[in-house]
């Protein structure tokens, strides 16, 4: 543990046992150059603490950069509850209700929403004591209710972005798209690409999803062992990150990656691996900041939904171009360009304003 702490370029990690519940709390703060930290609040069994820790740091970094790159005032942080495997879901609101607690003694260093393993209405259960500083509750509480849909209405932009890039149109008419994970974003994203006429391919673990998916909507279902080796145009991973690495990257039958999962890259040298490959990579932490760009104008300053897709769209549409250039001019990978626009913006900025 102390040699993973002592790895990180970030500013703060925050641990914390519940002891009634028996589950570990990890807030990582990567960095509040911009701005006080935000990111989500995800909920999982891991294997043990550094496991838990290690997660928290890596999204935590990402959400640093997801917020830079188009210049929002906020800082990257992400916080983890690692449940331990014998974890009695009665006791859920009251792990909540004491994590809540925990980021109201921040007074404002860490903001939160849904991640994975939580819910809009988990996000009303942990604002009852750790209010005002959570996002993405439900609606009837005063939120936006489920941040799905804005994180689809980026990525599928992000798709938009790169079909131009590769094929001179944005059009993704007769495109074939395959979607790894259909929750919340991922179901959002293929209702989005049906509608505009792709083919649509998916892939789940959850047998009822899958039935009910392919009964409602043109799909075809992909098996899960089968995702790397299928031929599309599009791969989209929305399920959890890691899964572009040394093994499958070979396997990839795609001409670019454009997906919502976050941290997809297992290590950073496997952006070079899918450039030697000419697979167009579109950096996760830019083509998924839907929620980030939208949920906080709803909740915080007036805006309609129509205002916030709108908002996201621009956003991720400028940022992804201005990449995709970046990376073109100056002979890099798209997560390199990424990480330079990044830091440009982080470097260019006193302290606390963006």
């Amino acid at each position: 543990m102390e040699s993973l702490l002592r790895s990180w370029d970030g500013e703060a990690v925050i641990i914390h046992f519940d002891h009634p519940t028996g589950a570990w709390i990890v807030i990582a703060i990567h960095s509040t150059r911009l701005g006080p930290a935000g990111g989500g609040t995800r909920m999982k069994t891991y294997p043990d603490l550094p496991a838990a820790v290690q997660d928290a740091m890596r999204l935590a970094a990402a959400m640093t950069y997801k917020f830079a790159i188009p210049g929002i005032a906020m800082g990257g942080g992400k916080a983890v509850i690692a449940l331990p495997p014998d974890f009695d879901q009665r006791l859920r609101p009251t792990l909540l209700r004491h994590y809540g607690t925990l980021v109201h003694q921040l007074r404002g260093l860490f903001y939160t929403g849904p991640d994975v393993g939580t819910s809009a209405a988990d996000m009303d259960i942990i604002a009852e004591t750790g209010a005002p500083y959570i996002f993405g509750r439900t609606p009837a509480a005063g939120g936006a209710g489920d941040t799905g849909p804005l994180t689809a209405i980026g990525v599928f932009t992000g798709m938009q972005v790169t079909c131009a890039q590769l094929f001179g149109s944005p059009s993704l008419h007769r495109r074939r798209i395959l979607v790894q994970g259909a929750g919340s974003v991922g179901r959002s994203l293929i209702e989005r690409l049906c509608a505009a006429g792709a083919e649509v391919y998916f892939s789940d673990i959850d047998e009822e999803v899958v039935q009910e998916l392919l009964k409602t909507l043109p799909v075809t279902f992909v098996a899960p062992d089968d995702v790397y080796t299928t031929e599309c145009d599009i791969f989209a991973p929305c399920a959890l990150g890691g899964i572009l690495n040394r093994d499958t990257i070979p396997l990839l039958k795609c001409k670019a990656v454009v997906g919502a999962a976050n941290n997809q890259l297992a290590t950073p040298e496997d952006a070079d691996r899918l450039q030697a490959r000419e697979i167009l990579y579109a950096p996760d932490y830019v083509v998924n900041a839907g929620a980030v760009l939208g949920i906080p104008g709803i909740e915080t300053m007036g805006w309609s939904q129509a205002e916030a897709e709108q908002r996201v769209i621009e956003g991720i549409r400028h940022a992804l171009q201005e990449i995709f250039h970046l990376a073109t001019t100056e002979g890099m990978t798209t997560e390199m360009a990424a990480r330079r626009v990044a830091e440009a913006r982080l470097a260019s900025s006193p302290k606390g304003d963006a």
